[in-house]
Order: C-alpha cells, then sequence, then structure tokens
C-alpha cells in the first residue's frame, strides 16, 4: 500500500461541516438546484497557502433578494455567504434566465485576483465547464455572473444513492480528464475539483464548474496545479467506484477510509469494482509510482490520465433489461359471453342451433342472383384473359424496351428510407478550442437559413494539423441503424471532407473510441454520406476533415478562409 499524497483536493477538518453561509434548502453556489454545498471552505483546510487574516478580510456587500446589479441581474436566493463574499441564484431579466452571482468587495484582498481567474475562464469557451458569463467591478462591487443549470444533478447526490455502474464511472472520468487536460493547455487549473463542482446533465453529459474562480474566491493556489488536479481526478473515480472518500477524512457526505490502514485500492474496498477503473484511479492518486497491482507509471497530468484512458479497453454500457409481457388473457367479448348472464355453478352452457337456410321465395331469389353474377363474373374474366394474352402475341417483339409502371415500384422489394429525429447534439472538441457549440441547434431546426459554422483556418482544405477535425455528435433518442446522413451546406469549393462515426455517448473521450460507418467528399453544398457498416447506434458524430477556402461572408460575419457552415443535418434508416 502506498502513501497518500497531500496535494490532493478538499480535504479538510471541516469537509463534513455546515458552511457559515445563508442557508439555502435546494440550491447550490454554482447552479444546480439540488442541496446545499457542504465542500471545505477554510483557507488553512485547503493547504493551500492561505495568508489573509481575518482583519484583512473584507465585510461581505450588504445586499438583499430583489436587488438588481447593472439594472439586469436580479439578486433572487442567497446560497453562501462565507469569506467576506457571497454567492446568489439569481435572474438575468435582459435575457429572462437563471444565473448564478459571485459577488464580494472591490477592496476585497482576492477582488483582482477573482476578475482575472473569471475572465481567463470565460476565454476557455469550452462547453464542458460552467460558462462565466460576465466578470464586472462596479459600485465598490467585483461579480462573477455564470451559468445555472437547473437539470444538472451534483456527483454528491448522485453517489448519496450508491457508487455509479463502471460505464458511468467510465464516462466520468473521461470526460472530466479531457475537459481539464483541454484546460491546463490553455494555462488554467481547477484546485478544488470535488464532487461539488462536478454535474451530470439531464443528457448525461458531465460538467465543471468553477474553474479557475472557486480556488481565486477562497484563495487556494498550488505549486503543481495539474498534480493537484490529476489526484482530485482520481479522489473523484475512487468516489464513484465505492462511494468512500479515499482519505481519513468524512466528506462530501461520504464516509473516509479508516484510520492507520492507509490508501487501498477501490477493488478491495468494495466486491464488484472493474479492475481496470481501479487500477486507473490508483495511478491518478498515487504519485510515487506505485499501484494495487501493477507496476505502470503514475499519472501526474490529466494529459497522461487522458492517455491512459484511451489505452484502456472499451466499457460499453449495459444491456437493457426487458420484462416479459403477461399471458395474453381474453376478454369476457372475445369468449362471446358479453351481455349475457352468468351461467349458474354446474349448469350446462346451452349450445345456440345454427341459423337455418334460406328456403323462403326472398333467399331462393338471392341464390339465384348471385349465382348469376357468379357467372357474369367469370365470362368478363375469361375475355379479359383472352384479350390479355392476344395483346402479350402482338408486344412480343417488345422485350428489349424498358416499362415503367406506378406499380413497379412497390414490387421492387426496396423499403423507403425512414427519417430519423435527431433528440439532442453537442459539439465534439477533439482538441484546441470549440468552434460554436451554441449554435449546434441550428443545424436540425428546420430552418436552412440558420448555421453552425467552423471557425476560419489559415490553410486546407485538410484542417489537419490545426486540429483533427470538428464537428457535431447527435442524439438519435434510441438505438437505430441508420442508413445515410444528408447535409446542407453553405460554402462549395475544393473540396469538403464528411466523415461519420458511431459513438458510446453524446460526450465520447476521444475519436479513437468511436467506429468510422461513412466517408464521402464533395465539392458541392450537398453531402449524403452512406452507412458502409451495419450498425446500431444512438450517438453519430458528423465529422469534418477538410473544408474549402471562401471569402468573407457578411451575412454570418466568417472571415475569409477555408470554412464550412451546416445548416440542416438529417439521418435516415
Amino acid at each position: 500500500m502506498a502513501e497518500r499524497s497531500t496535494a490532493a483536493v478538499d480535504v479538510a477538518d471541516t469537509s463534513g461541516e455546515q458552511p457559515l453561509t445563508a442557508k439555502a434548502d435546494q440550491s447550490t453556489a454554482d447552479g444546480v438546484a439540488k442541496n446545499p454545498e457542504r465542500d471545505t471552505d477554510s483557507d488553512q483546510a485547503q493547504g493551500s497557502g492561505g495568508t489573509e487574516s481575518p482583519a484583512q478580510k473584507a465585510s461581505p456587500p450588504e445586499l438583499h433578494s430583489g436587488h438588481k446589479l447593472a439594472r439586469r441581474y436580479r439578486l433572487e436566493e442567497c446560497v453562501t455567504r462565507l469569506d467576506g463574499f457571497s454567492s446568489w441564484r439569481a435572474v438575468d431579466e435582459k435575457l429572462r434566465r437563471a444565473v448564478g452571482v459571485h459577488i464580494l468587495p472591490a477592496n476585497h484582498v482576492r477582488a483582482r485576483s477573482v476578475l482575472a481567474a473569471a475572465r481567463s475562464s470565460a476565454l476557455l469557451g469550452d462547453p464542458r465547464f460552467v460558462q462565466v458569463l460576465d466578470a464586472v467591478e462596479e459600485n465598490d462591487l467585483v461579480y462573477v455572473v455564470h451559468e445555472w443549470l437547473p437539470d444538472a444533478t451534483e456527483m454528491t447526490t448522485l453517489l448519496a444513492g450508491g457508487p455509479l455502474e463502471p460505464h458511468d464511472a467510465y464516462q466520468m472520468v473521461s470526460q472530466i480528464s479531457s475537459a481539464m487536460a483541454a484546460a491546463h493547455r490553455e494555462g488554467l487549473a481547477h484546485l478544488r475539483l470535488n464532487p461539488n463542482a462536478v454535474l451530470r446533465t439531464s443528457t448525461g453529459q458531465w460538467r465543471i464548474r468553477g474553474l479557475a474562480v472557486n480556488a481565486a474566491l477562497r484563495g487556494v493556489s498550488s505549486d503543481t496545479p495539474q498534480r493537484t488536479d490529476t489526484e482530485a481526478i482520481g479522489a473523484l473515480l475512487y468516489a464513484a467506484l465505492t462511494q468512500r472518500w479515499p482519505y481519513e477524512n468524512d466528506a462530501y457526505g461520504l464516509s473516509g477510509l479508516p484510520k492507520d490502514i492507509g490508501l487501498i485500492a477501490p477493488d478491495q474496498v468494495r466486491a464488484g469494482v472493474h479492475r481496470g477503473l481501479s487500477e486507473l484511479t490508483m495511478r491518478a492518486l498515487v504519485n510515487d509510482g506505485a499501484t494495487a497491482s501493477r507496476h505502470e507509471a503514475a499519472c501526474t497530468t490529466p494529459e497522461e490520465l487522458v492517455k491512459a484512458i484511451g489505452e484502456m479497453p472499451r466499457i460499453r454500457p449495459p444491456e437493457p433489461s426487458f420484462t416479459a409481457p403477461p399471458d395474453y388473457q381474453r376478454t369476457t367479448y372475445q369468449q362471446g359471453t358479453y351481455g349475457r348472464p352468468a351461467a349458474h355453478p354446474g349448469a350446462g352452457q346451452p349450445i345456440a342451433a345454427p341459423p337455418p337456410p334460406l328456403q323462403s321465395r326472398t333467399g331462393k331469389a338471392l341464390k339465384w342472383a348471385v349465382s348469376a353474377l357468379l357467372i357474369a363474373a367469370l365470362g368478363l374474366g375469361s375475355w379479359q384473359l383472352a384479350d390479355a394474352l392476344m395483346d402479350r402475341g402482338n408486344t412480343s417483339d417488345d422485350t428489349n424496351k424498358s416499362q415503367t409502371t406506378d406499380d413497379g415500384d412497390k414490387n421492387t422489394g426496396k423499403t423507403k428510407p425512414v427519417p430519423i429525429k435527431i433528440e439532442h447534439s453537442q459539439e465534439f472538441v477533439a482538441g484546441g478550442n470549440a468552434q460554436r457549440p451554441d449554435d449546434v441547434a441550428k443545424t436540425y431546426d428546420g430552418d436552412a437559413s440558420t448555421y453552425w459554422r467552423t471557425r476560419s483556418f489559415n490553410e486546407g482544405p485538410t484542417i489537419a494539423p490545426f486540429k483533427p477535425g470538428v464537428g457535431i455528435v447527435y442524439d438519435l433518442g434510441s438505438a437505430k441503424k441508420v442508413s445515410t446522413a444528408t447535409l446542407d451546406m453553405r460554402y462549395a469549393g475544393d473540396h469538403t471532407t464528411v466523415e461519420l462515426y458511431a459513438a458510446d455517448s453524446l460526450t465520447p473521450p476521444s475519436l479513437d473510441s468511436m467506429d468510422q460507418i461513412g466517408k464521402v467528399t464533395t465539392t458541392g453544398t450537398n453531402a449524403t454520406v452512406k452507412v458502409t457498416k451495419s450498425v446500431s447506434t444512438r450517438y453519430v458524430l458528423v465529422w469534418l476533415t477538410a473544408v474549402p477556402n471562401s471569402g468573407y461572408d457578411s451575412a454570418l460575419y466568417a472571415e475569409a478562409g477555408y470554412k464550412q457552415a451546416i445548416g440542416e443535418v438529417k439521418f435516415t434508416g
């Protein structure tokens, strides 16, 4: 057993205590309508070198529900009041949406660092993080406005019901690791990555809140930020697999490990833990290179963790379980007893006699009329058959001519393509920055005049080496057999290459984790990609690897260069 690193995430003597906040039973400080924030809020507990004394900390501004910031953000509910700053659920009256707001006095010792962290986080623009919408200094106040996600659930709440399934844990660590790797490439660290900071949306996407800002609000710093965030991801995976916190202290509603036994692997804490995920957890948590069962190098950066995940076999979702339908029960109507009185016990059911044949004059006349009609029909049919045989003899020399009839298409045996409805979508970022994540829904809104577009590249048509490609993952609602994908694009030229991939989720960890099922190259504005593999999938990635050169587009405000815009995407099965 290896020793645990002291550089791990928020583990403190006060981890399980209620912070000094304005109590909010249903909201957290960063925009999830669930339980109050219960992580470590003491600078000394962070082990991060916080040096302010109480005399240095500015008092929180006197604000109240209904107060407006910038005549736009109306404060609704205070969810955290701590260390001279407060966090609120608010309403953006201009855009009519809920937002979260952190507020602190402009003379607060951390005000400058909070502003800088918020603005740096806003520039990242990665949809895997809860976005910073505004960072302002005004009227002796500094406030940071961020997204509020009412449909998301904290990982703390998820773990209250038990450990995650292996596939869910795999998706969590894959998405969180790749997101933090992208943040560190831009020079941003989290330093307070814990179950309160990780959210799962209703579509199954994992998102991170408080990038750089949460640490700045509480004065947290680290000499090894990549290692700190990597250990934090390892702690998250440990909690997801075991429902235990991998340190001696209880935290985030989880029990810590027993004292004096050191850090033991997840598969030794709980039976049935996935072996590969257990070993991955230890590689992220233990930084001296020791693991539970295999001597592999430790992962000290999120990038190394992403690489280690990519080397693992993919963990597929569990097969859906179907319950057998109940035995078919005949109704009383089908049994022929509807409207009849119930028989007395022991009494035999009377057998109804068949109706007598038609013996009256009317019946005899009706029988003769039917017989006459049958004879006439047989005679007419014989005459038509003879006429058809004669016509066939007259046209026997025209056998090489093709004939098309209305019924010909019905007898070809080919099924007509069936449109597949798109339920959700998410831009896939394989490297670098996102393109236009807020516009992905425009590709299936039924309006061909609205577009999701790429950025303009200086060289092309191939997008690499700037990026492996750009594209969107579509959620079809359930697993379906896709036959074609049709794209309506804006720019023609030499040339656009479109690839299709079958994915396991709306946010796949990497391009290598998906199977390519189709590819086409076109010089026009329309592309039809035929699926070359017979697969059933719920998630499909439309991936552009080459885009044409086009001039400045005043309608979309797109700079000249190699670029493409997608107006409509349609799938058929």
